[in-house]
Parts: structure tokens; C-alpha cells; sequence
């Protein structure tokens, strides 16, 4: 698409925001959720033509301050103002007419899933204005081949990765070329390259079309390479404001405590580089396998999924599963949890072929597993204290008292006591992930796999959640498996990392002995994005599926 197109094609007769006026002010915003002010005298200005990068703890108000940014929400008090109108006092038509030239990207990407992934990027044009399919179809073509996309251009969204589904996301937003475009963790759920990869696109799509950016993000790598600006929400107001170096040296107790868990870096190149401080040391002894497999085999169709799979996992250690998205990796998850079967070699768990074993005895063995979902998979209709208690409850084997002193034990360890008799809907998503942790937790299982735990977790909680799984393990008799793209803390918490490349295991270790690999991919891998690098990371075609 030609960078001298500036015109929004949705309105094409309204001129564009001038450069000296910022393009979103909020002033004194006040805004109440169940009679708690989740934002409390909120002033913020977004510069137009930049990047401004909003973060904050999980639940801490940023993605209402976002809906409020773009007349999803209003204020309870003061005023938020697009385009300098005050849009707590537009009509519903006036909101409708601005919404046009600010367009949002959703965490969960919003695809229409009976739609291909050209028409769900056309839909905006194709629905709202009068111009020839052949103009929108050549407008949709050049923006896949900008994206990498143009080999899916058919396919539904089922099919997709997580990163292609963001990549068609990101192409739906500017195809009307709007002025202001508002993500919603556009990271969050992506592999290390990946995460460079949509970085790099967005940098490229906010010079191409003169985008003004607000992002929310927990990655503060990817924060670092994009921030003209960023703010960080706390107790409902802004509480630091700058450029990324000076919200880092903000001397705020609160902002410091913020940033000091936060990654300002991915990990540096050096192989030498020495191990974190809760890094395990390397598995020179042999620990007993509680998981063996050989030879593992799965296909869907004509996809190859895994290949040849030799993995055992050591008993009461914490195994890293890593990989890029389409890897492998949840396919070879299921196994273990027996929700798939090889169509070659074996999976044993707790020593028994999980291929041999029927009804009752393969239930028997999926009992000692517990499972944290990326989801977390609550219960709607149950509140969280009935959500932590729900498995105790269906075993029938402890009493209501028990049952409620466990729930809030295990409440208290994970920072949820005060979340106990509120429903998931009024919660945050990084507040649902730790009470599914809580309830999978609670079962003390023998096998505790855990799929993304951190994903959409503010610094601080992120740290929280692997301390959690440390003291799981140090606490009870569990292995603990994890699948996870975030390298800090995959190498804060692993005693095995095991990394799966095109269905293959391509290199398996201790912490320290990963950061030494010999291979390429393994290092392009683990420290993509890291500061100050000379060297190429690689493409996400290299290291996709």
C-alpha cells in the first residue's frame, strides 16, 4: 500500500488530526465498577503520530481506561475526549462517525470464523463503504504480502496460529487506514520470535499508515522497542509518565516495585551468561522418569505434527516445554494426559502404557494429573470460592469443612481471598488465571501441567505465579510440567527445558546448558529480542511450523 494514501477510506472527506493537538485526552476520569472506582482521577494525553504504551498490574483498570478511549464505555466523571470531542456528552451517531477513525485490535483477535482470512480483513470495507471488490481485493492482497499471510489468504481462522490470528487482526484494523489504532496485548500467547515478529509489524504499520498507537502490555521488551510513551496505571490514576527509561527510574515506591519485577530485557546472548538465581542446577543426576516416551507419532490428516518423539520427564522436577506456535507442543501434552494416542511408539505414565489401559484404569492415572488451562476454564455461573472447590467437591471425599480450609489456604498462598465470593465476570483476566491455578492446585496432584501460566500476567503477578509453582514443587510430591514461550521465567523455574522444533525434539537440558547450545535456533529462540544484539534473530518461518 502506497505511504502517501492517507485518507481514511471510511470517511474519506474528513481531514486528518492535526500533528499538534493530542488525539485522546482523558481529564479527571472516574469510572465505578460495583461501587469500587476502578479508575479514580485518571489524566493522560495521547500524542498523535505515537506510541503510547499503557501498563499496569492485572485488574488495575487498563483495558476499561482503552474502552474508554474509543466511546465503548463512559466515564462516571470528568471527560475523555476523541478527536476533541467529549465523548461522554456525543450521541450515539457522533461515537458511531469517530469509532470510524479509531479502530481497536482485540486480545482475543475477534475473527468472524465463517469468514476466510481475506474477507475477515475486507469486512470493514466491504460492509461499510462503496468501493469496488477489485480496489478492496487488491487493498487486502497488498496488506497480506506486508503480513506474511498471503499462503493463507483462504483459510478459515480455525486453521490459524495464534500469530497468524493476530497478524489477520492487525491487517483487519488498518485497512480503512484509521488515525488511531488501540491493542489490546497484541503479544500476549506469542513465542519469543513471534513477539519480535508483531513488534517489528507494528512499528511498520504505524509508519506506512501514520498511526497513532495505544497499547496495553505486560511485555516489557516489547514496551521497550515500541514506547514513545509509556504510563503506568496504579490505584486508578497515572502514576508515572515518560519515555521507558524514565518511568524505569521513577523512584515511586509503587512504580519501583512495578518495574524492578518487570523485564526491561530479554536475556542477553552471552552462552556464558550466568544462571538466574532460582536456576536449577544442571541434571547431571537422573532422577526417576515419571513420564517415558519413545518413538511418539501423531498425524492429523496430512500434517505431521510430532516426529519421532524420545522424551522422559523426571520425577519431582519442573520440565520446561518450549517451542514455537504449531511446535508440537499441546499435541504432545494430550498424550500424556491420554486425551490423544499415538499412531506410532508408546507414552507410559506412573510407569503404566496409557495405549494398554481402558475405562476405569486410565482414569485412575488421569486423576494424578491436574491441568492449568491458558484459559483458566471458569465456571460462569459458579463463584470463585465454588470454582477452587469444585474438584474437591465432585470427589466426595473430604467434608464441607475441609473443603472450605483448603479453598481458603490455597486462596491466600495465590493473593485471592479478597476474590472469593465475586463471579468470573467481575474479575480480570490475570485474577481468572490465578484462580485456576488455585483450583488446580488444590487436588495435590502427582503430575501438575501447566499450559502458558503466565500469559497476559502483569510483571509482578508473573513473578507470583512461578514463585507459586517453585513452592508447589517444594511443597508437595509433584513433577510439574509447563508449556511456556516467556524465557524469564522458563529459566527462573526449570530443572529440565525441553524444546520442541517442526514436531521434533530438538534440544533438551538444564537451564545452563540451553543458553550454551550449539544451535542456532536454540539460541535465536531463547534470547529473540535481546537488547543491544548484533546478531540476526531468526524469522518466524524458521522457526514455525
Amino acid at each position: 500500500m502506497s505511504e502517501t494514501v492517507r485518507k481514511n477510506l471510511l470517511l474519506p472527506e474528513v481531514e486528518r488530526w492535526p500533528k499538534t493537538q493530542p488525539v485522546i485526552e482523558l481529564l479527571d476520569v472516574v469510572k465505578h465498577y460495583g461501587g469500587k472506582a476502578v479508575l479514580d482521577g485518571v489524566n493522560l494525553s495521547i500524542k498523535a503520530g505515537e506510541t503510547t504504551v499503557i501498563v499496569g498490574e492485572s485488574g488495575s483498570g487498563k483495558s476499561v481506561l482503552l474502552r474508554l478511549m474509543n466511546g465503548l464505555t463512559r466515564p462516571d466523571e470528568g471527560q475523555v475526549k476523541l478527536f476533541g470531542v467529549d465523548l461522554g456528552r456525543a450521541s450515539e451517531r457522533e461515537r458511531t462517525h469517530l469509532r470510524k477513525r479509531c479502530t481497536m485490535v482485540f486480545q482475543s483477535y475477534a475473527l468472524i470464523d465463517s469468514m476466510t482470512v481475506a474477507e475477515n480483513i475486507a469486512f470493514p470495507l466491504a460492509n461499510n463503504t462503496r468501493l469496488p471488490s477489485a480496489e478492496i481485493d487488491k487493498l487486502v492482497d497488498e496488506l497480506l504480502a506486508m503480513l506474511d499471510l498471503a499462503q493463507a489468504k483462504n483459510a478459515l481462522p480455525a486453521t490459524l496460529s495464534g500469530g497468524m490470528k493476530k497478524r489477520v487482526a492487525l491487517a483487519r484494523a488498518v485497512i480503512s487506514n484509521p488515525e488511531v489504532v488501540l491493542f489490546d496485548e497484541p503479544t500476549t500467547g506469542l513465542d519469543p520470535i513471534m513477539v519480535e515478529f508483531v513488534d517489528e509489524l507494528i512499528l511498520r504499520t504505524r509508519q506506512v499508515f501514520d498511526i497513532t498507537s495505544v497499547i496495553i502490555s505486560h511485555d516489557m521488551a516489547s514496551n521497550r522497542r515500541l514506547a514513545d510513551t509509556m504510563a503506568m496505571l496504579a490505584d486508578g490514576k497515572i502514576v508515572s509518565v515518560g519515555t521507558f527509561d524514565e518511568v524505569s527510574r521513577d523512584e515511586r515506591p509503587r512504580v519501583r516495585a512495578f518495574m524492578g519485577s518487570a523485564v526491561t530485557e530479554r536475556m542477553g546472548r552471552e552462552p556464558s551468561a550466568p544462571p538466574t538465581e532460582t536456576s536449577a542446577a544442571p541434571t547431571e543426576v537422573r532422577a526417576k522418569s515419571v513420564v517415558s516416551i519413545r518413538g511418539l507419532e501423531k498425524s492429523f490428516g496430512d500434517n505431521h505434527v510430532l516426529r519421532g518423539v524420545d522424551l522422559d520427564i523426571p520425577e519431582r522436577k519442573v520440565t520446561v516445554v518450549i517451542g514455537g506456535s504449531g511446535s508440537g507442543k499441546s499435541v504432545l501434552i494430550k498424550h500424556i494426559t491420554g486425551l490423544l494416542r499415538p499412531d506410532r511408539g508408546n507414552v507410559s505414565v506412573f510407569g503404566k502404557d496409557l495405549q494398554t489401559l481402558r475405562g476405569k484404569e486410565l482414569l485412575e492415572v488421569c486423576a494424578r494429573i491436574g491441568m492449568l488451562f491458558q484459559g483458566a476454564a471458569l465456571f460462569d455461573s459458579l463463584t470463585v470460592r465454588e470454582n477452587i472447590a469444585f474438584p474437591l467437591v465432585e470427589r466426595r471425599r473430604l467434608r464441607r469443612p475441609a473443603i472450605d480450609a483448603a479453598v481458603e489456604e490455597v486462596s491466600v498462598r495465590l493473593k485471592v481471598p479478597h476474590l472469593l465470593d465475586r463471579f468470573p465476570a467481575q474479575i480480570s483476566n490475570g485474577e481468572r488465571k490465578r484462580v485456576g491455578l488455585a483450583r488446580a492446585i488444590i487436588t495435590k496432584p502427582d503430575i501438575m501441567i501447566y499450559d502458558e501460566p503466565t500469559t497476559g500476567q502483569d510483571p509482578i503477578m508473573m513473578r507470583r505465579v512461578d514463585d507459586m509453582i517453585v513452592e508447589a514443587q517444594e511443597a508437595f510430591p509433584i513433577t510439574s510440567i509447563v508449556i511456556s514461550h516467556d524465557m524469564l521465567s522458563t529459566f527462573r523455574i526449570a530443572d529440565q527445558i525441553v524444546m520442541i522444533h517442526r514436531g521434533r525434539i530438538l534440544a533438551i537440558g538444564s537451564p545452563d546448558e540451553l543458553r550454551s547450545h550449539p544451535d542456532p535456533l536454540v539460541t535465536a529462540f531463547i534470547f529473540a529480542g535481546g537488547a543491544g544484539s548484533q546478531e540476526p534473530t531468526a524469522t518466524p518461518s524458521s522457526l514455525g511450523p
